[in-house]
């Protein structure tokens, strides 16, 4: 089924929810557990299940993720229909960008012509978590189904941030609730509901017809959960598919996340730290691929005045140089430095940022290239901070690329 299927995997959203780690870069560019970006999740579940024709979609600032693409994911023969390839918004259809989910698939409905797929899958390119797509197809085709929706079992209280799939007992889709103030609950369990993941299989050729259709309805938002999925549940079969039931060939954690805010992006990487970490990258079997410099083996060195390095619970990259410095459950991304009695605690430091002697991080988030002068303290006064730098709910505080002090 692999090669008789196209991949869309949506990626030009603007998130500005994670502002500003995305004030220079999109969504799925923002770099994530000391060595990735957001969207090489997806991109690996894609290459392991043996899916080779994949479009990439972008519009918002999509630079640094074209960069990436090109110099992480440039792997595939196109001699034999094998690609990754970033498709920037052109106004193929109008003259308007892309609009919502379902007009960034409908402005390159000439792409998926021109691919003969039979089958069409459509992922976020912001989302954290490993899945066998081919298992995914194969439930597509083996239960005849025009459309399958990803989903997974979340308590009613979250549910609310969802689209909530409605399903009976055979998961066939009767209802799609988009963001329910009262989801409607699983028919065993009425404290759980199902969530839409943002990840479908559709028919190709029901999908083209349904596109073509939604372009031509003035009250439409072009989007799959509010104005398509909804539309197709009384004509056809549209199934759910539950992430995590069947082992397919990842070993199964069941961990999906949706890292669209600085608390959420940053509880993230905390779960890396974690004793038994809920998605456990250092499994062989399904290993993330990416692109990473050419730096030098990440070193601890006594500092000047003589002190030793402690190193606790924290991910280091290459390059990373700890000059009697104190690392605490952080992750450190490549070519940093951390001088003399410097102090990090539970934070993440992205590539290239050197902090001064003395100088004192905690629940912290520094962009690229920072340099953080000797004696400095961030995270210790929050009043203090949110006057230069931006303060989550939770009371993380992000320094943004290339601040000067």
């Amino acid at each position: 089924m692999q090669s008789k299927t196209l991949t869309f995997i949506l990626a030009g959203g603007v998130g500005s929810r994670l502002f500003p780690l995305t004030s220079k870069r999109s969504k799925p560019s923002v770099p994530f557990g000391g060595k990735y970006r957001i969207i090489d999740f997806a991109l690996a579940n894609c290459l392991h299940s043996g899916l080779r024709r994949i479009l990439v979609l972008t519009q918002y600032k999509s630079h640094s993720l074209n960069k990436h693409l090109r110099d992480g994911w440039s792997i595939y023969n196109p001699e034999l229909g094998e690609y990754v390839t970033a498709v920037p918004a052109q106004m193929n259809r109008g003259d308007h960008w892309y609009q919502g989910t379902a007009d960034a698939i409908c402005q390159n409905l000439n792409l998926l012509e021109r691919s003969d797929a039979q089958y069409t899958l459509i992922l976020s390119g912001d989302h954290i978590y490993r899945m066998d797509y081919e298992a995914l197809l194969k439930s597509h085709k083996e239960r005849g189904a025009d459309v399958t929706l990803a989903c997974m079992e979340v308590s009613v209280e979250k549910a609310t941030a969802f689209g909530v799939i409605v399903a009976n007992k055979n998961l066939q889709v009767v209802e799609f609730e988009e963001k329910p103030k009262i989801p409607t609950p699983l028919h065993d369990d009425p404290q759980k509901c199902l969530a839409s993941m943002g990840v479908y299989v559709f028919s190709t050729e029901l999908l083209k017809n349904v596109l073509t259709a939604d372009q031509q309805d003035k009250n439409s938002k072009h989007d799959f959960g509010r104005d398509i999925i909804p539309k197709l549940l009384k004509e056809y079969s549209v199934q759910a598919y539950k992430f995590g039931k069947k082992k397919g060939r990842v070993t199964p954690d069941r961990y999906w996340r949706d890292v669209g805010t600085i608390d959420a992006y940053y509880q993230a990487n905390m779960d890396l730290l974690k004793p038994i970490p809920p998605m456990n990258l250092y499994q062989q079997d399904w290993p993330i691929r990416t692109y990473q410099p050419q730096s030098p083996p990440a070193r601890t060195i006594p500092g000047s005045s003589g002190t030793k390095d402690v190193f606790v619970n924290s991910m280091l990259a290459n390059g990373v140089v700890i000059s009697g410095g104190t690392v605490l459950h952080s992750i450190l991304f490549h070519d940093i430095y951390i001088d003399d009695k410097a102090s990090i605690a539970k934070s993440i430091l992205f590539d290239g940022v050197h902090v001064g002697a003395g100088a004192k991080l905690r629940n912290c988030i520094v962009d690229k290239n920072v340099q953080i002068p000797a004696m400095e303290q961030i995270g210790y006064n929050l009043e203090q901070d949110q006057q230069r730098f931006t303060v989550s709910e939770n009371g993380i505080v992000v320094v943004p690329e290339g601040y000067t002090f």
